[in-house]
């Protein structure tokens, strides 16, 4: 798999780096350029990225809040508990200039500590494991959503997205598939 790189913004065309190992599995890039052409795009996002607090949770190589900081967030906020996920993200923080507009929190996305609240959420979880509801539960409990946040995950082709959302937007990209809602 190539690196994965920005891909709009102030930093397009950075490569950043990604954990080793089959234990992340970083974003493609075409699954990362349709979640933000929505993002930027679509009516009912107006003004999700520029100016945002955003949460990239399972954030692996910490792209995906990357390319957010890239297109105008004020500010990312990286959730993931792997060891090399978390030492590749600081690595892709500091090759992108970004400390003071990013903050990584070690721990696990199911018992997150208490947080502050973000308007755009990103997950990235693995497949298969039902972990997108309970991750949202989770954050939601200890503060990290904000009334109305968008929120953005990644499943599986064939996995369920969570029970009771109304999706504002839903794409599938070989494998992956993306879906878009406002929390409620």
């Amino acid at each position: 798999m190539a690196a994965p790189r920005i891909i709009a913004g102030a930093w397009r065309g950075r490569a950043l780096g990604a954990p080793p190992g089959l234990t992340t599995r970083p974003t493609a890039g075409r699954v990362r350029q349709a979640l933000f052409d929505m993002l930027m795009h679509a009516p009912w996002a107006e003004g999700a990225v520029a100016g945002s607090a955003v949460l990239d949770v399972f954030a692996g190589s910490g792209a995906l809040g990357l390319e957010a900081l890239s297109r105008g967030a004020a500010n990312a906020t990286f959730i993931d508990h792997d060891r090399a996920a978390m030492d590749m993200i600081r690595r892709n923080i500091a090759a992108c200039n970004a400390t003071d507009r990013a903050r990584l929190i070690p721990a696990d996305a199911l018992d997150p500590p208490q947080g502050p609240p973000h308007s755009l959420i990103l997950l990235d979880p693995p497949y298969g494991n039902d972990l997108v509801p309970r991750a949202i539960a989770a954050l939601a409990k200890t503060g990290w959503i904000t009334p109305e946040a968008l929120i953005a995950a990644e499943f599986g082709r064939s996995d369920p997205p969570p029970p009771g959302i109304e999706p504002l937007a839903e794409r599938t990209h070989g494998a992956a598939r993306l879906v878009i809602w406002r929390a409620r």
